[in-house]
Protein backbone atom coordinates (compact mmCIF):
# COMPACT_ATOMS: atom_id res chain seq x y z
CA UNK A 1 0.00 0.00 0.00
CA UNK A 2 1.14 3.19 -1.11
CA UNK A 3 1.35 6.17 1.74
CA UNK A 4 1.75 9.94 1.65
CA UNK A 5 1.52 12.07 4.30
CA UNK A 6 -0.48 15.65 3.89
CA UNK A 7 -1.42 18.65 5.09
CA UNK A 8 -5.52 19.62 5.06
CA UNK A 9 -7.16 22.04 6.44
CA UNK A 10 -10.38 21.99 8.47
CA UNK A 11 -12.17 24.28 6.08
CA UNK A 12 -11.73 22.20 2.84
CA UNK A 13 -12.72 19.01 4.43
CA UNK A 14 -16.20 20.90 5.72
CA UNK A 15 -16.88 22.36 2.25
CA UNK A 16 -20.27 21.12 1.21
CA UNK A 17 -20.30 18.56 3.94
CA UNK A 18 -23.68 16.47 3.89
CA UNK A 19 -24.84 14.23 6.20
CA UNK A 20 -27.98 12.08 4.76
CA UNK A 21 -29.88 9.28 4.34
CA UNK A 22 -29.22 9.27 0.50
CA UNK A 23 -25.86 10.63 0.24
CA UNK A 24 -24.59 9.40 2.97
CA UNK A 25 -22.12 11.27 4.90
CA UNK A 26 -19.35 13.65 2.27
CA UNK A 27 -17.23 16.01 2.80
CA UNK A 28 -13.88 17.87 0.88
CA UNK A 29 -16.00 19.29 -2.05
CA UNK A 30 -18.18 15.97 -2.26
CA UNK A 31 -14.67 13.82 -2.55
CA UNK A 32 -14.36 12.45 0.81
CA UNK A 33 -16.79 9.61 2.40
CA UNK A 34 -16.73 10.14 5.77
CA UNK A 35 -18.67 7.33 6.24
CA UNK A 36 -17.52 4.16 4.21
CA UNK A 37 -19.92 0.98 4.50
CA UNK A 38 -17.41 -0.85 6.58
CA UNK A 39 -17.59 2.11 8.97
CA UNK A 40 -19.13 2.26 12.45
CA UNK A 41 -21.78 5.32 13.00
CA UNK A 42 -20.98 8.30 14.22
CA UNK A 43 -20.86 7.46 18.33
CA UNK A 44 -18.92 10.09 20.25
CA UNK A 45 -20.64 11.32 23.27
CA UNK A 46 -21.13 15.22 23.80
CA UNK A 47 -18.07 15.09 25.94
CA UNK A 48 -15.43 13.88 22.91
CA UNK A 49 -17.19 15.92 20.45
CA UNK A 50 -16.56 19.02 21.86
CA UNK A 51 -12.98 17.97 22.82
CA UNK A 52 -12.29 17.90 19.15
CA UNK A 53 -13.42 21.21 18.59
CA UNK A 54 -11.10 22.77 21.98
CA UNK A 55 -8.55 21.03 20.64
CA UNK A 56 -8.75 22.87 17.28
CA UNK A 57 -9.45 25.88 18.49
CA UNK A 58 -6.84 25.97 21.04
CA UNK A 59 -4.16 24.89 18.13
CA UNK A 60 -3.12 21.62 19.95
CA UNK A 61 -2.61 18.77 17.41
CA UNK A 62 -5.27 15.97 16.45
CA UNK A 63 -4.01 12.83 16.02
CA UNK A 64 -2.82 11.98 12.24
CA UNK A 65 -6.03 10.54 10.14
CA UNK A 66 -6.08 8.11 6.96
CA UNK A 67 -7.61 8.53 3.98
CA UNK A 68 -7.71 5.99 1.15
CA UNK A 69 -7.27 7.39 -2.60
CA UNK A 70 -9.63 5.58 -4.48
CA UNK A 71 -9.18 5.12 -8.48
CA UNK A 72 -11.35 7.90 -9.87
CA UNK A 73 -9.91 10.38 -7.86
CA UNK A 74 -12.32 10.65 -4.57
CA UNK A 75 -11.61 9.66 -1.30
CA UNK A 76 -12.65 8.24 2.08
CA UNK A 77 -11.67 7.92 5.48
CA UNK A 78 -10.05 5.00 6.74
CA UNK A 79 -9.39 6.31 9.84
CA UNK A 80 -10.55 9.62 11.74
CA UNK A 81 -14.43 9.35 10.44
CA UNK A 82 -15.75 10.67 14.58
CA UNK A 83 -13.40 13.64 14.39
CA UNK A 84 -14.18 14.56 10.96
CA UNK A 85 -17.54 14.62 11.78
CA UNK A 86 -17.36 16.62 15.26
CA UNK A 87 -15.96 19.30 13.46
CA UNK A 88 -17.71 19.24 10.29
CA UNK A 89 -21.05 19.17 12.35
CA UNK A 90 -19.82 22.53 14.40
CA UNK A 91 -19.18 24.35 11.69
CA UNK A 92 -22.30 22.92 9.97
CA UNK A 93 -24.36 24.98 13.04
CA UNK A 94 -25.33 21.31 14.33
CA UNK A 95 -24.83 22.08 18.18
CA UNK A 96 -23.06 24.91 20.60
CA UNK A 97 -20.43 24.83 23.16
CA UNK A 98 -21.11 26.97 25.79
CA UNK A 99 -23.88 28.10 24.18
CA UNK A 100 -21.89 29.88 21.09
CA UNK A 101 -22.48 27.76 17.57
CA UNK A 102 -19.89 28.49 15.11
CA UNK A 103 -21.80 31.42 13.22
CA UNK A 104 -21.91 32.90 16.97
CA UNK A 105 -17.89 33.03 16.80
CA UNK A 106 -15.54 36.09 15.58
CA UNK A 107 -13.88 35.85 12.42
CA UNK A 108 -10.66 35.67 14.02
CA UNK A 109 -12.35 32.67 16.45
CA UNK A 110 -13.72 31.40 12.96
CA UNK A 111 -10.62 31.40 11.07
CA UNK A 112 -8.67 29.74 13.87
CA UNK A 113 -11.12 26.70 13.18
CA UNK A 114 -11.21 27.02 9.36
CA UNK A 115 -7.90 27.06 9.03
CA UNK A 116 -6.58 24.45 11.04
CA UNK A 117 -4.02 22.17 9.68
CA UNK A 118 -5.07 18.18 9.57
CA UNK A 119 -2.20 16.05 8.90
CA UNK A 120 -3.57 12.96 6.87
CA UNK A 121 -2.19 10.05 5.76
CA UNK A 122 -2.92 9.37 1.70
CA UNK A 123 -3.45 5.62 0.91
CA UNK A 124 -3.65 3.75 -2.12
CA UNK A 125 -4.01 -0.18 -2.25
CA UNK A 126 -6.63 -3.03 -2.72
CA UNK A 127 -9.78 -3.93 -1.05
CA UNK A 128 -8.33 -6.30 1.02
CA UNK A 129 -5.25 -3.98 1.94
CA UNK A 130 -7.48 -1.34 2.81
CA UNK A 131 -9.05 -3.39 5.06
CA UNK A 132 -6.40 -4.83 6.77
CA UNK A 133 -4.64 -1.78 7.58
CA UNK A 134 -8.26 -0.30 8.76
CA UNK A 135 -8.14 -3.10 11.44
CA UNK A 136 -4.60 -2.14 12.50
CA UNK A 137 -4.88 1.42 12.94
CA UNK A 138 -8.26 0.76 14.81
CA UNK A 139 -6.86 -0.83 17.67
CA UNK A 140 -6.36 2.41 19.47
CA UNK A 141 -9.02 5.31 19.54
CA UNK A 142 -12.36 3.59 19.94
CA UNK A 143 -12.40 0.22 20.18
CA UNK A 144 -14.24 -1.51 17.70
CA UNK A 145 -17.15 -4.21 18.85
CA UNK A 146 -16.64 -7.09 16.93
CA UNK A 147 -19.85 -7.04 14.63
CA UNK A 148 -18.44 -3.55 13.23
CA UNK A 149 -15.45 -5.44 12.39
CA UNK A 150 -17.76 -8.30 10.54
CA UNK A 151 -19.53 -5.12 9.13
CA UNK A 152 -15.98 -4.50 7.22
CA UNK A 153 -15.45 -7.69 6.25
CA UNK A 154 -19.12 -8.32 4.33
CA UNK A 155 -19.53 -5.12 2.58
CA UNK A 156 -21.99 -5.37 0.30
CA UNK A 157 -25.72 -4.38 -0.61
CA UNK A 158 -27.32 -6.59 2.04
CA UNK A 159 -25.10 -4.86 4.75
CA UNK A 160 -26.17 -1.69 3.33
CA UNK A 161 -29.67 -2.63 3.58
CA UNK A 162 -29.30 -4.49 7.33
CA UNK A 163 -28.10 -1.35 8.77
CA UNK A 164 -31.44 0.50 7.77
CA UNK A 165 -33.45 -1.59 9.95
CA UNK A 166 -30.74 -2.32 13.10
CA UNK A 167 -27.79 -0.09 13.36
CA UNK A 168 -29.40 3.58 13.27
CA UNK A 169 -30.65 5.51 16.12
CA UNK A 170 -34.08 5.03 16.98
CA UNK A 171 -34.33 2.72 13.49
CA UNK A 172 -37.39 0.31 13.28
CA UNK A 173 -35.74 -2.71 15.04
CA UNK A 174 -34.93 -0.47 18.00
CA UNK A 175 -38.62 0.94 18.15
CA UNK A 176 -40.22 -2.59 18.26
CA UNK A 177 -37.53 -4.49 20.20
CA UNK A 178 -36.54 -1.89 22.81
CA UNK A 179 -37.96 -3.63 25.44
CA UNK A 180 -36.92 -6.99 24.87
CA UNK A 181 -33.19 -5.78 23.54
CA UNK A 182 -29.91 -4.97 25.79
CA UNK A 183 -27.18 -2.54 23.78
CA UNK A 184 -27.09 0.07 21.25
CA UNK A 185 -28.37 -0.34 17.33
CA UNK A 186 -25.51 2.24 16.28
CA UNK A 187 -22.92 0.32 17.72
CA UNK A 188 -24.31 -2.80 15.70
CA UNK A 189 -25.01 -4.80 19.23
CA UNK A 190 -28.83 -5.16 17.35
CA UNK A 191 -27.86 -6.29 14.33
CA UNK A 192 -25.24 -8.55 16.01
CA UNK A 193 -28.00 -10.11 18.22
CA UNK A 194 -30.46 -10.73 15.08
CA UNK A 195 -27.88 -12.67 13.31
CA UNK A 196 -27.24 -14.69 16.42
CA UNK A 197 -30.12 -15.64 16.57
CA UNK A 198 -31.09 -16.67 13.20
CA UNK A 199 -28.13 -18.63 12.49
CA UNK A 200 -27.59 -20.44 15.73
CA UNK A 201 -24.79 -18.10 16.70
CA UNK A 202 -22.53 -18.59 13.36
CA UNK A 203 -22.65 -15.13 12.28
CA UNK A 204 -19.80 -14.69 9.67
CA UNK A 205 -21.50 -17.84 8.20
CA UNK A 206 -24.48 -16.23 7.16
CA UNK A 207 -23.25 -12.47 6.65
CA UNK A 208 -20.47 -14.61 4.11
CA UNK A 209 -23.49 -16.43 2.51
CA UNK A 210 -25.98 -13.36 1.95
CA UNK A 211 -22.76 -10.69 1.31
CA UNK A 212 -24.46 -9.87 -1.99
CA UNK A 213 -27.88 -9.96 -1.97
CA UNK A 214 -29.75 -7.39 -3.10
CA UNK A 215 -31.68 -7.09 0.61
CA UNK A 216 -31.89 -8.26 4.32
CA UNK A 217 -35.40 -8.93 4.17
CA UNK A 218 -35.23 -12.18 5.47
CA UNK A 219 -33.26 -10.86 8.46
CA UNK A 220 -35.93 -8.69 9.05
CA UNK A 221 -38.54 -10.68 8.47
CA UNK A 222 -37.39 -13.51 11.20
CA UNK A 223 -36.83 -10.64 13.50
CA UNK A 224 -39.96 -9.18 13.54
CA UNK A 225 -41.49 -12.82 13.72
CA UNK A 226 -39.38 -13.47 17.17
CA UNK A 227 -40.04 -10.58 18.88
CA UNK A 228 -44.40 -10.72 17.82
CA UNK A 229 -43.84 -14.48 18.71
CA UNK A 230 -42.59 -13.23 22.37
CA UNK A 231 -45.19 -10.77 23.11
CA UNK A 232 -48.07 -13.32 21.98
CA UNK A 233 -46.66 -15.83 23.97
CA UNK A 234 -45.67 -13.94 27.20
CA UNK A 235 -48.69 -11.43 27.86
CA UNK A 236 -47.41 -9.68 30.30
CA UNK A 237 -44.59 -7.65 30.08
CA UNK A 238 -42.06 -7.20 32.79
CA UNK A 239 -38.41 -5.83 32.86
CA UNK A 240 -36.59 -8.42 33.32
CA UNK A 241 -37.60 -9.97 29.96
CA UNK A 242 -35.27 -7.45 28.37
CA UNK A 243 -32.26 -9.10 27.43
CA UNK A 244 -33.56 -12.31 27.17
CA UNK A 245 -32.37 -15.01 24.21
CA UNK A 246 -35.50 -14.88 23.02
CA UNK A 247 -33.72 -16.16 19.33
CA UNK A 248 -33.15 -19.54 20.84
CA UNK A 249 -36.54 -19.84 22.69
CA UNK A 250 -38.19 -19.16 19.41
CA UNK A 251 -36.13 -21.42 17.07
CA UNK A 252 -36.76 -24.26 19.40
CA UNK A 253 -40.14 -23.27 20.30
CA UNK A 254 -42.28 -21.45 17.56
CA UNK A 255 -43.98 -24.02 16.29
CA UNK A 256 -45.72 -25.28 20.04
CA UNK A 257 -49.20 -24.45 21.03
CA UNK A 258 -49.08 -22.99 24.84
CA UNK A 259 -52.18 -22.25 27.15
CA UNK A 260 -51.42 -18.50 27.38
CA UNK A 261 -53.30 -17.63 30.95
CA UNK A 262 -51.48 -21.25 32.42
CA UNK A 263 -48.06 -19.93 31.86
CA UNK A 264 -48.75 -16.54 33.57
CA UNK A 265 -49.71 -18.38 36.29
CA UNK A 266 -46.63 -19.50 36.62
CA UNK A 267 -44.97 -16.98 35.97
CA UNK A 268 -45.97 -15.45 38.77
CA UNK A 269 -45.62 -17.95 40.95
CA UNK A 270 -41.94 -18.33 40.42
CA UNK A 271 -41.27 -14.52 40.00
CA UNK A 272 -42.48 -14.54 43.61
CA UNK A 273 -40.88 -17.38 44.57
CA UNK A 274 -37.42 -16.53 47.03
CA UNK A 275 -36.03 -19.54 45.78
CA UNK A 276 -35.73 -18.52 41.89
CA UNK A 277 -32.55 -16.22 41.76
CA UNK A 278 -32.41 -16.07 38.41
CA UNK A 279 -35.63 -14.49 37.11
CA UNK A 280 -34.88 -13.63 33.26
CA UNK A 281 -34.65 -17.97 33.37
CA UNK A 282 -37.82 -18.38 34.12
CA UNK A 283 -38.91 -17.89 30.40
CA UNK A 284 -36.82 -20.53 29.78
CA UNK A 285 -37.75 -22.92 32.26
CA UNK A 286 -41.50 -22.69 31.55
CA UNK A 287 -40.51 -23.74 28.35
CA UNK A 288 -37.97 -26.44 28.83
CA UNK A 289 -38.62 -28.03 32.42
CA UNK A 290 -34.91 -27.65 33.03
CA UNK A 291 -34.39 -25.80 36.67
CA UNK A 292 -30.70 -25.01 35.82
CA UNK A 293 -31.93 -21.61 34.38
CA UNK A 294 -33.44 -20.87 37.25
CA UNK A 295 -30.31 -21.14 39.36
CA UNK A 296 -32.63 -22.19 42.50
CA UNK A 297 -31.03 -20.53 45.64
CA UNK A 298 -28.13 -23.02 47.47
CA UNK A 299 -28.03 -24.24 51.18
CA UNK A 300 -26.14 -21.63 53.63
CA UNK A 301 -22.90 -22.57 54.63
CA UNK A 302 -24.89 -23.02 58.41
CA UNK A 303 -27.68 -25.09 57.32
CA UNK A 304 -25.18 -27.45 55.48
CA UNK A 305 -23.31 -27.51 58.73
CA UNK A 306 -26.13 -28.08 60.80
CA UNK A 307 -27.16 -31.16 58.33
CA UNK A 308 -24.28 -32.77 58.34
CA UNK A 309 -23.69 -32.77 61.90
CA UNK A 310 -27.50 -33.75 62.70
CA UNK A 311 -26.22 -36.75 60.56
CA UNK A 312 -23.29 -37.27 62.34
CA UNK A 313 -21.26 -37.27 59.19
CA UNK A 314 -23.16 -40.12 57.30
CA UNK A 315 -24.46 -39.70 54.10
CA UNK A 316 -28.45 -40.21 54.00
CA UNK A 317 -28.56 -42.35 50.75
CA UNK A 318 -25.50 -45.11 50.81
CA UNK A 319 -25.25 -44.43 54.87
CA UNK A 320 -21.43 -43.80 54.73
CA UNK A 321 -19.27 -41.76 56.88
CA UNK A 322 -17.95 -38.64 54.84
CA UNK A 323 -15.89 -35.50 55.57
CA UNK A 324 -17.79 -32.63 55.19
CA UNK A 325 -16.11 -31.66 52.26
CA UNK A 326 -17.03 -34.71 50.28
CA UNK A 327 -20.31 -34.43 50.78
CA UNK A 328 -23.20 -31.67 49.01
CA UNK A 329 -25.73 -30.25 50.21
CA UNK A 330 -29.09 -32.19 49.20
CA UNK A 331 -33.19 -31.67 48.73
CA UNK A 332 -34.87 -33.94 50.69
CA UNK A 333 -38.44 -32.63 49.16
CA UNK A 334 -37.44 -31.71 45.71
CA UNK A 335 -37.91 -28.15 44.70
CA UNK A 336 -39.80 -28.55 41.74
CA UNK A 337 -42.52 -30.89 44.54
CA UNK A 338 -42.56 -27.95 46.56
CA UNK A 339 -39.47 -28.67 48.65
CA UNK A 340 -37.99 -25.23 50.07
CA UNK A 341 -34.09 -24.25 50.73
CA UNK A 342 -34.63 -24.16 54.20
CA UNK A 343 -32.92 -26.14 57.06
CA UNK A 344 -35.57 -28.29 57.41
CA UNK A 345 -35.29 -29.88 53.98
CA UNK A 346 -31.84 -29.93 54.14
CA UNK A 347 -29.98 -33.26 54.07
CA UNK A 348 -26.46 -34.24 53.03
CA UNK A 349 -25.27 -36.40 50.49
CA UNK A 350 -22.18 -37.77 49.58
CA UNK A 351 -20.78 -36.83 46.11
CA UNK A 352 -21.24 -39.69 44.17
CA UNK A 353 -24.95 -39.70 45.56
CA UNK A 354 -25.94 -36.59 44.86
CA UNK A 355 -24.53 -36.83 41.67
CA UNK A 356 -26.87 -39.81 40.90
CA UNK A 357 -29.78 -38.50 42.04
CA UNK A 358 -29.31 -35.08 40.12
CA UNK A 359 -28.28 -36.67 36.97
CA UNK A 360 -24.89 -35.24 36.93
Amino acid sequence: MKIELKEILVKDVARNYVDSAEEGVVGYGGKLNIRPKYQREFVYDEKKRNAVIETIFKGFPLNVMYWVKNEDGTFEVLDGQQRTISFCQYINGDFSIDNKYYHNLTQTEKDKIDNYKLMVYFCEGNDKEKLDWFKIINIAGEKLTNQELRNAVYTGPWLTNAKTFFSKNNCVAYRLAKDYMSGSPIRQEYLETALNWINDGNIEEYMSIHQHDPNANELWTYFRNVIEWVKLTFTTYRKVMKGVNWGLLYNQFYQNTYDTNKLEEEIIKLMIDDDVTNKKGIYFYVLTRNEKYLNIRAFSEQQKISAYEKQQGICANCHKHFKIEEMEADHITPWHAGGRTSAENCQMLCEECNGRKSGK
